[in-house]
This record gives structure tokens, C-alpha cells and sequence, in this order.
């Protein structure tokens, strides 16, 4: 099959784009900003979901779902938070259609306007946190640990399958608290669930940090976050938890009885990961020649193609074939054996090539005399060629699986360090940004005046103070001011 890439290194939004595409992934949906999620690429989805999920419910979380849509008055109770949304909400304000009278079509009957206006959720804090208030009475209700998978509506004017659209699929956590330790704990433990998912998991290194004052999530004390690096030299915002403080239990007046019979309001988190993940994946590691997926959470981790000439050779390759299958599936390994008769196995090489299974065997007349079979690895794009008789072929794919996994992860390593650089003046920052990229670690005087001048004159944004960061004496690049410690720019997602 003819793949018909760009290349990254000369458009590499291009190249993102058509990779989507071309590995049916998702494509653009008739509705403006909203996309189609291919099964391939929804399998990718899915097996992030699943594993999200335990490592929720390992923690303590519940299921539940909440309404698509949120009464007006709701988002205008928490201030800021409205504020933050305002411009990206997607209001519902009529029920019903009707014939034209002129025959022209399909109109919104005049007579069927809403009483109340009705928001498309852009995030479900204010809908849930009015649903709590009847939860909670007492401290023996706390803490009361939820989730939801759902969509949500943003209106983008700028959208990118994946990375920004209008409508996206995601999970967001809301719990109480009945202290502000407590829901500072959650807050973060759940950063510290997704920097675990996305590094064991999605083989993407993150930074672990707290968002400034400017970028925190409206409605929020503290948000924090952890930060990818692509492999354009731009950060990409992989997940967020969020510290409300007492602010939504103010809002919806959610109270309990405390132990010594006092009347206290809850304390507060929310947070969240989204199909943006599917983009951070693609981006991080995906080469010229396709995608690559960490093995764990390959939809297919195994791919057998059969090289035959006539009816005869196949059915023989079909039984070794299957023979192999099953000691691979025995120990959880995902494997496919593609007998199609439509394609040649050149073309099946390019098409699991570019849809990035992590492994291919190859297994025609001669490997069947020989007792070996040809493997190759999407990663580097290495063969082999195996002995069956040397070892039980589970050992060897399963080995070799988890040597993909390390290395795809400690390539991303080895790229995000060397893009990741520390600058003492504004030249030397500015220099770094427009010819490196990548994180710059400068030192900044804590003013949100500052933060934006720099985002003016470079588009670069602080994309978090990081948790691990040195406490040190500085001079803001910018400004020259004061600076107790270093703080990580770029430019993003």
C-alpha cells in the first residue's frame, strides 16, 4: 500500500494530520469541529479507558453520570468559573422543530423557547456539586469519591482531530472532602495516577507541576498538571487535577454535619484526562513510516502474515499458524493472523507498519521446514529470525514486548532532555524557543503581568512550576526581577 506521508521535518502538522487519517484513526464528522472516531482508533481509546478505570476503582473512585445538560443559572452561581467558560458554551434554547408554513423545510418552532437556557456541558462541576448537596449530610458521607466518562462541548474556532475539538470524550473525577488536607491529597494523588498511566502506559515522560495563577482551572484554588513534550518541540497538556477548595460547596451551599456537631462546608477536587491523549501518543513517538504504539496499549500487539503461493501452502502455514496464536494468547498477548487472499503480504507489511503493531511475524513454506519464523519490530524496524525450538515463542514475543515498551519510553526520554533547556537572559531565551523549542527552564518574578508580556512576545506560555523544582535565587529573564526558582516554558497544544 502506498502510505503517502509528509515527512516531520517538513510539515509536521501535515504529517499529524494525514497519520490520522490514513491509519484509521478519526476523521472529520459533518458537524464543524467535531470528529469521527474510527474503531481503530476508538480501540486505542478504549484500552486507555480500561486501564484508567482500574487504576480509578484501585483508588477508591465510583462510576456514576450526570446530565448532558446544565441549567444557565448553574455556571452563574461560581463566578470565575462561568467567566472561564463563558465564551466556549454551546446554549440550547428551544425544544422543538416544526414544518415551515412556506414549505421550505425544517424551522425551530418560535412557540417552544425554554423558560430556562440549557448548556451543553463544558465540564459537569457546577451540575454535580448542585447533585451533592443532597448527598451529603454528614461527614459519614465523606469522602464521597466520583467519576464520570462522558462527552463534553467546548466551541473551538481552531480545531485538530484529537487535540482540539469541539466535542471530545474524556473522564473527569469530582469528590468532597470533609478537610482541606484531604482533598489536597487527592488532588495529588489523581496528578500522580495520570503521570503514572501516561509514563507505564503510554511511554510518555511527563513533568509533574502546578499551573501559575493565569493558567489554573477556573473555579480552582490550584490546578495541577502534567506536561508532555512532542516531538515538534511543543508541550502538549496531558492531564489536570484540580483543588476547588471550598468554592463549589459554597456555591450550591453544600454543608455537613461535622463529628463534634458543627455545620461545615466540603472541600473540594475535580479532574481530568481526555482524547487528547490520543494525540500525545501519536505525537510522542510516530515516525515518517506511521504510527507506533507502546505495546500496552496496542489494540493488536501481534500480527501473522501468512507468505504462500496456493491453497496448499496456506492451509499448512495456517495450522502452525494457529498453533502460535493460541500459546500467545494463553498469556494475554493480542494477536492477529491475517489470512486475507485480497492483499499481498507486501501490502499487509505497509498497512501494519502504518497502524503501528508493535510486532510482526512473518511465516511462509520455508520457515515451516526450517521451524523458524521472521519477526519484526515496528520500533526500530529491525528483523529477526527465531527458532521456535529455542525457546517457547509466549517467552520470546512477551520479552520482546516489554523491550519495545522500555525503549519507546527511553527514546521519548532521551528527546524531551535533549530539548529541554536552561537560559539566564531573554536573548538566550528567545534564541531557544525560536530555534530549539522544546522546555525552557527560565527563572520568571511570579507576576501574572510578566507571564503574559512573555506570552505576547513569544507565544511561549509557563506551562507549570515544577513539583521537583530547586528553590534558588534569580533574576526573571524578562524583567529582571527577583526569582526564587525556575519555572518551565514553551510553546503547546
Amino acid at each position: 500500500m502506498s502510505k503517502g506521508l509528509p515527512k516531520r521535518s517538513e510539515d509536521y502538522s501535515l504529517w499529524y494530520n494525514e497519520l490520522v487519517k490514513k491509519a484509521d484513526l478519526a476523521e472529520n464528522s459533518p458537524v464543524r469541529g467535531c470528529m469521527v472516531i474510527k474503531p481503530y482508533g476508538y480501540s486505542i481509546w478504549e484500552k486507555m479507558q480500561a486501564q484508567l478505570d482500574k487504576m480509578f476503582k484501585e483508588t477508591g473512585h465510583s462510576n456514576a453520570y450526570f446530565p448532558l445538560f446544565i441549567p444557565k443559572s448553574f455556571l452563574s452561581k461560581e463566578a470565575s468559573h462561568v467567566e472561564g467558560f463563558a465564551k466556549e458554551c454551546a446554549v440550547v434554547t428551544h425544544y422543538r422543530l416544526k414544518n415551515a408554513e412556506d414549505g421550505s423545510g425544517i424551522i425551530v418552532d418560535p412557540d417552544a423557547k425554554l423558560e430556562e437556557e440549557l448548556i451543553v456541558r463544558p465540564t459537569s462541576e457546577t451540575v454535580i456539586w448542585s447533585t451533592y448537596k443532597n448527598w451529603i449530610q454528614s461527614y459519614r458521607d465523606l469522602p464521597l469519591l466520583v467519576n464520570q466518562w462522558a462527552n463534553v462541548v467546548r466551541w473551538e474556532m481552531r480545531t485538530r482531530l484529537f487535540l482540539r475539538t469541539t466535542e471530545f470524550l474524556w473522564q473527569e473525577g469530582h469528590t468532597a472532602h470533609a478537610t482541606a488536607k484531604e482533598a489536597m491529597e487527592e488532588t495529588i494523588q489523581m496528578m500522580n495516577v495520570y503521570a503514572q498511566f501516561a509514563e507505564e502506559y503510554m511511554a510518555v515522560p511527563v513533568v509533574k507541576g502546578k499551573k501559575t495563577e493565569n493558567e489554573r482551572f477556573a473555579g480552582a484554588d490550584e490546578t495541577f498538571c502534567i506536561e508532555a513534550m512532542m516531538q515538534d518541540g511543543k508541550a502538549l497538556q496531558a492531564g489536570t487535577s484540580h483543588f476547588l477548595g471550598q468554592n463549589f460547596a459554597k456555591a450550591f451551599d453544600v454543608k455537613f454535619a461535622t463529628k463534634e456537631g458543627g455545620l461545615e462546608y466540603v472541600w473540594g477536587t475535580s479532574w481530568g484526562v481526555s482524547t487528547r491523549l490520543m494525540g500525545a501518543l501519536i505525537m510522542a513517538h510516530s515516525d515518517d513510516n506511521g504510527l507506533v504504539l507502546p505495546p500496552k496499549l496496542a489494540p493488536i500487539q501481534v500480527v501473522i502474515i501468512p507468505i504462500y503461493r496456493g491453497e496448499a501452502e496456506l492451509e499448512l502455514i495456517s495450522v502452525k499458524a494457529k498453533e502460535i496464536m493460541a500459546d500467545l494468547r494463553k498469556v494475554g498477548i493480542s494477536v492477529k493472523y491475517d489470512d486475507r487472499d485480497t492483499q499481498k503480504p507486501g501490502w499487509k507489511f505497509a498497512e501494519y507498519e502504518l497502524k503501528g503493531v508493535p510486532v510482526r511475524i512473518g511465516l511462509g513454506p520455508r520457515d515451516l521446514e526450517n521451524g523458524t519464523i521472521e519477526i519484526a519490530r515496528r520500533d526500530n524496524l529491525t528483523k529477526e529470525t527465531f527458532e521456535l525450538a529455542s525457546q517457547p515463542i509466549a517467552t520470546k514475543i512477551s520479552n520482546l514486548l516489554d523491550q519495545i515498551q522500555d525503549g519507546i519510553f527511553k527514546k521519548a526520554i532521551d528527546f524531551r532532555a535533549s530539548v529541554t533547556t536552561e537560559v539566564n537572559s531573554w536573548e538566550e531565551f528567545k534564541k531557544v524557543l525560536n530555534d530549539t523549542g522544546g522546555f525552557v527552564s527560565a527563572h520568571w518574578d511570579g507576576t501574572s503581568e510578566t507571564e503574559e508580556k512573555i506570552k505576547e512576545l513569544t507565544k511561549a506560555t509557563i506551562r507549570c512550576i515544577p513539583l521537583d523544582r530547586k528553590e534558588e535565587a534569580g533574576t526573571c529573564v524578562l524583567t529582571g526581577n527577583p526569582s526564587s526558582g525556575r519555572v518551565y516554558f514553551a510553546k503547546a497544544y
